[in-house]
């Protein structure tokens, strides 16, 4: 691999763009006319331009990036996360087009990626699923007949969605006959699919991921992440590894990650999601991301492995460089997401001109972004702005830096949601690790009274 185009923006091209450079590997940027000045297209070998500012016009274009990879003289592509980074279609048209696809096999992705198929997947290999149905309900009756047999409250959920989209908890029959038309219409015209299918629903659930590397042949497991703390289903803070997680769940958990990535012969990065039932103790399989995640800078403090590295080496050809006794989670990592993004005005998007910009620095502090002076939060994407990442000796020392962390960091003439993450760390409930997926929705509901 010598050259590498990638097929994103943001945080993530930069972050990308400098573990390829840290290998000595040539970058190429993409950009809309958006992002024409942006700090990826400046930090990498080359640029080309790909369209306008909306993505569907520009990120979102396969034929579009292949072209601009092989124009580039790209020898590689590496997605990212969001836009392309999980349509296997895409990563098919990297490879039938010569190129070194950054991921999994297009055929593992198109399993995993899909969530009937990824159930049944992970079923066959010996990993806990929610009790739900196996396939997509294929009508109304069919979800009426299966909800009466998980027994209410169930989650219905798009088949072919992700990042918590698509995703509606339905109290009883009447709700669903309600909701099932709906949900179907919506995910068809966000996913291309509208079947759903039906799990039950988990009333004290813990949301912990495990990252995984696979080179096709063996598997690791990088322990796992908290991500319990979620608005709307989108992530808010994550920690590495999980506070209070029981031994037992915590080593039969990552045992069985590695047990699915070896089912389905997994190369490159990944991530298992599971939801841990806070009252019984049972941890059930949800979904396999198949690409790097945006909270992987935790795995990375506190394993010493760069995740993004590893996935270019595996890219290449290499095999895994190291077993699983050589993988120790030292110390503790906590994530805490900054969006352009109101609290007080329904977290109403901010776009607009940026003027001074202060990022958090100093032992142990890591700032993922692609914010600078003088710029502009555009309308047309995702509303991160930056990754506020701590590592301490224990959770308490991780704590304490997230605070002065996050007082250090400031951006002019933008709402964040930077002042948000420091009233969530003076909760007693969030300092003692008491929290589930819905403990922030109820914490802001209380907060906006």
């Amino acid at each position: 691999m010598k050259r590498l185009l990638v097929a994103n923006r943001g945080e993530i091209a930069v972050r990308i763009i400098r573990a390829a450079r840290d290998l000595g590997i040539e970058t190429v940027a993409v950009h809309s006319a958006a992002d024409a000045d942006a700090a990826h297209v400046r930090l990498a070998d080359a640029a080309v331009g790909i369209g306008p500012a909306p993505a569907a016009r520009s990120y979102l274009l396969p034929d579009v990036i292949v072209d601009a990879a092989r124009d580039a003289g790209a020898d590689a592509v590496h997605p990212g996360y969001g836009f392309l980074s999980e349509r296997a279609s895409f990563a098919a048209a990297v490879t039938d087009a010569g190129l070194t696809f950054v991921g999994p096999d297009a055929e593992v992705i198109d399993r995993m990626g899909d969530k009937v198929r990824a159930r049944r997947t992970a079923a066959a290999a010996g990993v806990p699923t929610v009790p739900g149905t196996q396939d997509g309900v294929a009508d109304v009756s069919a979800a009426v007949a299966a909800a009466a047999e998980i027994g209410y409250p169930v989650m219905l959920k798009a088949a072919a969605g992700g990042g918590g989209r698509g995703i509606r908890v339905v109290a009883d029959e009447t709700e669903l006959l309600a909701v099932l038309p709906t949900a179907s219409g919506e995910a068809a015209s966000a996913f291309g699919d509208g079947r759903m299918y039906l799990e039950r629903f988990v009333r004290r659930a813990r949301h912990v991921e495990v990252q995984v590397l696979g080179d096709g042949t063996d598997a690791v497991h990088l322990h796992e992440r908290e991500c319990s703390l979620q608005r709307r289903r989108q992530k808010v803070v994550e920690e590495a590894t999980a506070p209070g997680l029981d031994a037992t769940v915590r080593a039969a958990m990552t045992a069985a990650a590695v047990r699915l990535c070896h089912h389905v012969g997994y190369r490159n990065a990944g991530t298992c999601e599971f939801l841990v039932d806070d009252e019984t103790g049972e941890f059930f399989f949800i979904e396999m991301n198949t690409r790097v995640q945006v909270e992987h800078p935790t795995t990375e403090l506190v394993t010493g492995i760069d995740v993004v590295a590893e996935q270019l080496r595996i890219a290449a050809g290499e095999p895994l460089r190291f077993a699983q006794s050589d993988i120790a989670a030292r110390g503790h990592a906590v994530e805490f997401r900054i969006c352009a993004e109101d609290p007080d005005r329904g977290f109403l998007p901010t776009p607009g001109a940026v003027g001074r910009v202060a990022l958090p620095a100093g032992p142990w502090v890591r700032c993922d972004t692609w914010l600078e002076p003088d710029t502009r939060v555009s309308p047309y994407y995702d509303s991160l702005l930056a990754k506020v990442v701590v590592w301490g000796e224990d959770r308490a020392g991780a704590l304490r830096r997230a605070r002065r962390a996050l007082r250090e960091f400031a951006v002019e003439g933008v709402a964040t949601t930077a002042g948000l993450m420091t009233e969530l760390l003076d909760e007693p409930w969030f300092a003692a690790g008491e929290f589930h997926t819905g403990t922030v929705e109820e914490w802001l509901a209380r907060r906006n009274r």
